[in-house]
């Protein structure tokens, strides 16, 4: 509670102001509503729904659904894939060119290509939180395992270790907080994704919400929406630190001394 006090201080301090300066008409309601309509705002989509009765619940379960979906095919197959890789000087400069040029390339200006292989249904935005995910994971467990300190290797080999284990006990753990990096960057760059993904073909998730929302110039649930991505993605972030956190407990700060 200590390590959050200043943030929730800071939050509620944000919100008092932003709530003060609507009152006094410095924000335009239109452009930007109070949190007080938000409030409003978000229990009219928890309860009644938006567009045509869909709630908020199922907007986001919809979204997280497809997130964690493309998210985990993408870590599953970038993982080992990066590790192999990584283990291998031939192998590596033969993808290099491959894995710099895929990853520079936007994910979503595949959007029209993707609507031509797989349609508008749920494959097609799998798909785009897949690539957007895969090649940001697989270049940081790539680069996890080329970082390895070589000093490491050398005292392993030293002292006449296997090469299996060299890779599991010395290669693995020193490139698993690299890799634990690229996996809350491919966590992000998944519900980047997913915004312009639900805005095509669909009327379901947070956001084809937002998307209707300014249909309707309705700037208010267009904010809710923004702020439901965003706490889902924290959520999440967060449960990742905890498992980074219990895998790798080598890493965790040690306790600060009273001075």
């Amino acid at each position: 509670m200590r390590r959050a006090a200043p943030a929730l201080l800071l939050t509620v301090a944000l919100l008092a102001a932003w709530e003060a300066a609507s009152a006094a008409g410095l924000l335009s309601p239109l452009r930007f509503p109070a949190p007080s309509k938000l409030a409003s705002s978000f229990y009219e989509l928890a309860v009644e729904g938006f567009p045509f009765g869909a709630l908020l619940g199922d907007h986001a379960l919809i979204t997280l659904q497809r997130v964690l979906t493309g998210y985990v095919l993408a870590v599953l197959l970038a993982v080992p894939l990066g590790l192999l890789i990584g283990s291998s000087l031939l192998l590596d400069r033969m993808t290099a060119p491959v894995v710099a040029f895929c990853r520079s390339v936007a994910t979503l200006s595949l959007l029209p290509l993707s609507l031509v292989w797989f349609g508008t249904g749920e494959p097609q935005k799998v798909f785009l939180i897949f690539y957007g995910c895969f090649w940001v994971m697989l270049s940081n467990v790539i680069a996890g395992i080329k970082l390895v300190d070589p000093l490491l290797l050398r005292a392993a080999r030293s002292l006449d270790t296997k090469p299996h284990d060299i890779f599991f006990r010395v290669m693995l753990p020193a490139a698993l907080p690299r890799i634990a990096a690229g996996a809350r960057v491919a966590l992000g760059m998944g519900f980047v994704v997913i915004v312009g993904a639900e805005m095509i073909g669909t009327t379901m998730g947070l956001g084809a919400l937002i998307m209707e929302a300014r249909t309707f110039y309705r700037s208010d649930i267009t904010l809710v929406g923004m702020a439901c991505i965003g706490a889902i993605g924290f959520a999440i972030a967060i449960g990742l630190t905890r498992l980074e956190a219990w895998l790798m407990p080598w890493q965790r700060p040690s306790p600060e001394k009273p001075s």
